[in-house]
């Protein structure tokens, strides 16, 4: 689990093909390494990845192609920044909110304008993801926990304040940039809990869920 607060700018050192995945080596820049261990998780720009190997300048990981096909993995190229951070641990202070490493799908950057110091984003998420953003909920762009200040439709918009300009890599964002998104845990748990027993029966989809499902299971009021 992660908080979605960037510790540091990384890049990508080597993107090794390996067996029809990819082996990855990160550059890890500031991030302190010295309570990491092989098989502990980092997340890169969103992604969990577990390293196998520390060399000491940063760490190496298996992306496999599951992950290269649900996520913006594939558009990242040798020397590319990325946001990087470290499991959170019983006593970290939850800056942000609760989030797994788990992309839930990949973005587009619609628009960047300024907006007096900071720089104001609009993002198009997969269109199966927009009952999940709500305006000032949080959502996860590669890795970095976010407050949604503006929904329409499939599209939400995001105010970035210098400080996180300065340590995340959105500085670089651009329109018609792919990013990976995360929606919040709890808007997902409530979905499929909102399914009650019927969430045991075979073929279930929690996006069948309905006003008339609400209504027939009680959850409206006639």
């Amino acid at each position: 689990m992660f908080t979605g607060i960037i510790e540091s700018i990384g890049s990508i050192r080597a993107l090794t093909p390996k067996g029809g995945d990819v082996r990855v080596h990160v550059a890890t820049g500031k991030l302190d390494l010295g309570d990491v261990k092989l098989g502990d998780s980092i997340a890169v720009n969103g992604v969990c990845l577990t390293a196998v190997e520390l060399p000491g300048d940063g760490f190496w990981a298996d992306v496999s192609r599951e992950t290269l096909d649900c996520t913006a993995f594939d558009d990242l190229k040798t020397g590319s920044p990325v946001n990087l951070e470290k499991a959170l641990t019983p006593t970290t202070r939850l800056g942000g909110h609760l989030v797994s490493g788990h992309v839930d799908g990949v973005g587009e950057v619609i628009s960047r304008e300024e907006n007096a110091r900071a720089i104001q984003f609009r993002i198009r998420a997969p269109r199966e993801l927009a009952k999940y953003i709500s305006h000032k909920g949080s959502i996860t762009v590669d890795g970095t926990s976010l407050t949604v200040n503006a929904v329409n439709g499939a599209e939400f918009d995001l105010t970035i304040v210098p400080h996180t300009l300065a340590e995340t890599i959105m500085a670089e964002y651009k329109p018609g940039r792919r990013v990976n998104l995360e929606v919040d845990l709890l808007a997902r748990y409530l979905e499929r809990l909102l399914l009650g027993d019927k969430a045991a029966e075979p073929n279930v989809a929690a996006g069948g869920i309905t006003e008339s499902f609400l209504a027939s299971n009680g959850y409206l009021k006639s």
